[in-house]
């Protein structure tokens, strides 16, 4: 048998698989993408069916030389890029840039890396997928036209290196909105009653006010919550009614992507982005035992499917350790949604008999808290129920009926494995019979107001994305990521809050992109995608129909989209002058600025309080350094700083005086040896030193001049470098001389 060739997506699943397979399988990876869309220009040729014009990533054209040199070697080559669209694309890039050097060239795919999964995929080959590569093709073109030619239109209006996308902006647009609504909330009173009782025996318990004269109980001020306080005191608590019933709890299904991405954030904290790097490393394979194990399936799938043998093996570890009562009546099969990718399994241990417990000191800790997340649901979602004893007890007393409510569980199931937090768990109610009275231990009420509805979470967000079909569970991490890069939205109390920046794109994209922003339309859009994946509809078609109506948009956008670079209009004014104050987006964010630039300069940051108005960051109070007097009026000389960043020496006198000048480093020019290096910025804000004698002399350097002398090879001046881990050092400029300050120059 010839050479075979094995490629792959990850180089960490370069040392997963060759452990598996003999020495005639070479194994190498082609690092993610190699081919893409052009990163300076459309790359669309739209006159002709959207044809995408691919090229060779700069950074992967080793990567190519290496995959073309190694298929030139083998009999077959097999690409095995990950299970789903974006690996399909991926692994028909490469066939198509080593189809000249490849005698064969086949598909396979694996959901979990395994040696049984591995060698079963090798005796299983297929043809590359053209569906699932156009469906992906479109995707990518979709997104491209949108970006490429909708973002200039906000780096005109709105600010340089802004984006715009499709599945991005409709996500903003869900943030934007939901903050609207909580500015619109308008609280209402409300007063909630609890009372403590108690029956014969222990515990007391507490029932909640349910109804008044048999209406529900509406209690809008403190005058009603007086009256009715006064209208039962008294009077006796009296069990009206007692229902008993038992319950059972079915267990959640195993994980999808997005399930995973809502749980780690809710149970673990973990960003979307965070959760998907950590259970990419399980899936690759990690060090035990000092063997590269993986430990998890394929992390990206929407369907809950599990294979048999999982299943099988789910059922042994379950009787073996917790016992055949544990062990559902009928094999649990889980329903997967209509419009999911039924490609692969839900995400579940490689090996369920591999118990977190066993792996804990060999994992980093966020590897072993997401592993046992996972293998805990998988584990539960093979289980019996749990079954509880319910209790329902009616009370009245006097014109008010009361509810009181309890749980008692009468067997774990799998709860077993997958426990409660102690905000779930239900308290049990004593014994109590019809008729019985009920001694008040204590009324409580309390004032409260209706709360506006809340801001997204990254949990939230996922989970409203999925439910209205916006994009795919595999892109939710990279979307809420670009919100955030892009300062649309910004996380406080790890609820999403949109900017102003934020607040102004999505303004500018409702008016002028209403139908590309509906989030019926993008669902739709998601829809079309998967009628391509299945071969009902041709990509071409879909891009044609798109273009359709997104062009004459475009045009009319490009005509009518205002610019508000010149600021938003706040409803202030300037403490300094009295004229408006403006918010402006700067390359450092966002800010006010006095709308009488340049006669006036004032500027200050902001935030907003809870009903959404700006509050104005208290100015700073900077002692200002005196360096001397004015040559011209004597007052005293300060050190200030440029706009651009740079410091420079000027008169307290200003604007009577106005005699200002750069700012000295105390080192001579050494090429005219008549000037001194000064402090300067450039326009961008970087800072430099040069000569003060220029246009006469131009020498300057990015590292700030020391004036000490090298004493290894007497340089007039040594300079300060910044190392990268940001500390800084200072050297001798002199190119061979290698003098450090504070090394041993011995």
């Amino acid at each position: 048998m010839g050479k075979q060739l094995i490629i792959v997506e990850s180089p960490a699943k370069v040392k997963t698989i060759k452990k598996f397979l003999g020495p005639q399988y070479m194994v190498q990876a082609s690092v993610g993408h190699v081919r893409d869309l052009p990163s300076h220009s459309l790359g669309v040729d739209e006159a002709n069916g959207f044809a995408p014009q691919y090229e060779v990533i700069d950074n992967k054209k080793s990567v190519v030389s290496e995959l073309r040199a190694a298929a030139a070697k083998a009999d077959t080559v097999y690409l095995a890029p990950d299970p789903d669209r974006e690996g399909e694309a991926i692994a028909w890039h490469v066939a198509e840039l080593i189809r000249d050097k490849a005698k064969d060239i086949k598909r396979i795919q694996f959901n979990e890396i395994t040696s049984r999964a591995v060698k079963e995929a090798l005796e299983h080959p297929r043809e590359l997928n053209e569906n699932l590569f156009d469906a992906q093709q479109a995707r990518r073109v979709l997104d491209r036209l949108v970006g490429y030619k909708i973002s200039p239109l906000l780096w005109k209006t709105v600010k340089r290196g802004i984006s715009a996308g499709r599945v991005q902006s409709v996500a903003l647009r869900l943030i934007v909105e939901r903050e609207k609504e909580r500015e619109a909330f308008v609280p209402e009173e409300y007063w909630p009653f609890k009372a403590r009782l108690a029956a014969a025996v222990p515990p007391s318990f507490r029932a909640d006010l349910a109804r008044v004269d048999g209406k529900k109980a509406v209690i809008g001020n403190a005058e009603a919550a007086a009256a009715l306080e006064a209208s039962i005191a008294g009077k006796p608590f009296v069990v009206e009614s007692v229902e008993e019933k038992e319950r059972e709890r079915a267990p959640q299904p195993p994980f999808i992507t997005s399930t995973l991405q809502q749980a780690a954030n809710q149970r673990l904290s973990y960003t979307a982005k965070r959760t998907m790097n950590i259970a990419q490393r399980l899936y690759e394979g990690v060090d035990i035992d000092g063997t590269t194990t993986a430990l998890i399936t394929y992390m990206r799938t929407d369907s809950t499917r599990i294979a048999d043998e999982a299943r099988k093996a789910a059922h042994d570890f379950i009787e073996s350790a917790y016992g055949a009562d544990y062990l559902p009546a009928r094999k649990r099969v889980y329903k997967t949604k209509a419009n999911a990718q039924d490609a692969h399994e839900a995400i579940r241990p490689v090996d369920v008999n591999v118990t977190p417990d066993m792996v804990r000191t060999q994992l980093p800790p966020d590897q072993y808290n997401l592993y046992r997340l996972i293998w805990s649901r998988f584990v539960a979602s093979q289980m019996a129920g749990a079954r509880f004893h319910d209790t329902s007890v009616g009370i009245v007393c006097g014109p008010t009926q009361w509810k009181a409510r309890g749980e008692r569980l009468l067997f774990p199931g799998f709860l077993a494995v997958l426990p409660r937090g102690k905000d779930e768990e239900g308290a049990e109610l004593p014994p109590m019979n019809v008729g019985q009275e009920l001694r008040l231990e204590a009324l409580e009420k309390e004032q409260k107001f209706t709360q506006p509805p809340a801001r997204y979470s990254e949990a939230s967000l996922v989970r409203e994305l999925e439910e209205r079909g916006i994009g795919r569970p595999s892109t939710y991490a990279s979307i809420i990521s670009t919100l955030q890069d892009r300062e649309y939205v910004s996380l406080v109390e790890r609820r999403f809050v949109p900017t102003d920046l934020g607040r102004v794109v999505c303004g500018q994209l409702v008016e002028h992109f209403g139908r590309l922003m509906d989030v019926g339309f993008t669902a739709q859009m998601e829809a079309s995608l998967d009628k391509v994946a299945e071969g009902e509809e041709r990509w071409g078609e879909l891009m044609r129909r798109f273009a359709d109506d997104f062009n004459p948009t475009l045009d009319a956008a490009a005509r009518n989209m205002r610019s508000v670079k010149g600021g938003l209009e706040t409803g202030l004014t300037c403490p300094e002058c009295g004229k408006p104050l403006m918010i402006k987006f700067g390359k450092a964010g966002q800010f006010l600025a006095c709308s009488g630039y340049p006669e006036c300069r004032h500027t200050s940051n902001f935030t907003r309080d809870a009903e959404g108005h700006i509050v104005p960051a208290a100015p700073e109070k900077r002692e200002l350094e005196v360096v001397g007097s004015c040559p011209r009026c004597g007052k005293d000389l300060v050190i200030k700083k440029s706009r651009t960043g740079s410091r420079f020496i000027a008169c307290t006198g200003y604007p009577d005086c106005n005699y200002a000048a750069p700012l000295s480093t105390g080192v001579h020019c050494p090429r005219c040896e008549e000037g001194m290096l000064v402090e300067k910025s450039s326009k961008r804000g970087k800072l430099f030193f040069s000569c003060d004698q220029y246009p006469k002399c131009d020498f300057a350097l990015w590292d700030r001049p020391i004036p000490e002398k090298c004493p290894r090879c007497g340089s007039p001046y040594l300079v300060e470098k910044k190392s990268r881990d940001g500390g800084t050092r200072i050297l001798c400029p002199v190119k061979g001389c290698g003098f450090v300050k504070g090394d041993d120059d011995a």
